[in-house]
């Protein structure tokens, strides 16, 4: 597939199949985001793996108890906007989402205290760095037929799945990713088009 169709193409899905993902293609779709710009060179990401049933129904506990205290979601009228039909989509599938996904990536940064409490422009650059390894990530699993799905942590969550799944301290937890293959009747949200040509402002705004 090249460049510009994987770009085009990438979607979040949240239906996906539980068909396992083989291991050469999560290791090619890691390597891909190890190749992610990093401030310090040192590209401190770690991912943990959940396969099998039992480890998602873990690591996801906190996912589960949130979605189960979700209402019935008022977005469902005729005449909602875009954004509120992809929240009436995206808030119920939240838990399901990832625990009916092929595999679910955790990826942890080295980030310490100093996201909770930066003084300096400096303490955050490792939060943009796992950012663009995680976007490498979602196009790589694009260019090999694959879709992924995302969450980030509310609260305390991440904190919880971190010591759930043994993390070093220290080390944070940026966003859940569900990943796997798509079910054949997906729908794909309308979303808002912005012409390119909009957006561009040479010299000055």
């Amino acid at each position: 597939m090249k460049f510009y169709q994987v770009i085009s193409q990438r979607r979040t899905i949240r239906d996906l199949k539980e068909t396992a993902v083989s291991n050469e293609v999560l290791e090619r779709i890691i390597a891909a985001g190890l190749q992610a710009p990093t401030h310090n060179h040192k590209r401190e990401w770690e991912f943990v793996i959940l396969q099998e049933r039992e480890e998602k129904e873990n690591a996801l506990q906190f996912v589960k108890d949130f979605a189960d205290a979700q209402g019935e979601n008022r977005y469902v009228n005729a005449s909602a906007s875009l954004q509120q039909k992809m929240y009436a989509d995206a808030m119920p599938k939240q838990y399901s989402m990832l625990s009916k996904s092929g595999c679910v990536i955790l990826p942890f940064f080295k980030g310490g205290n100093s996201l909770f409490h930066s003084t300096s422009v400096s303490a955050l650059k490792s939060f943009a760095s796992v950012w663009c390894c995680i976007e490498n990530i979602f196009l790589a699993a694009t260019a090999e037929g694959l879709a992924c799905s995302m969450r980030i942590p509310v609260g305390n969550e991440g904190l919880q799945v971190a010591e759930t799944v043994n993390a070093p301290k220290g080390y944070i937890l940026p966003c859940y990713i569900g990943l796997g293959y798509p079910m054949e009747d997906v729908a794909i949200l309308e979303q808002v088009e912005r012409k390119t040509s909009d957006t561009l402002h040479f010299g000055k705004w």
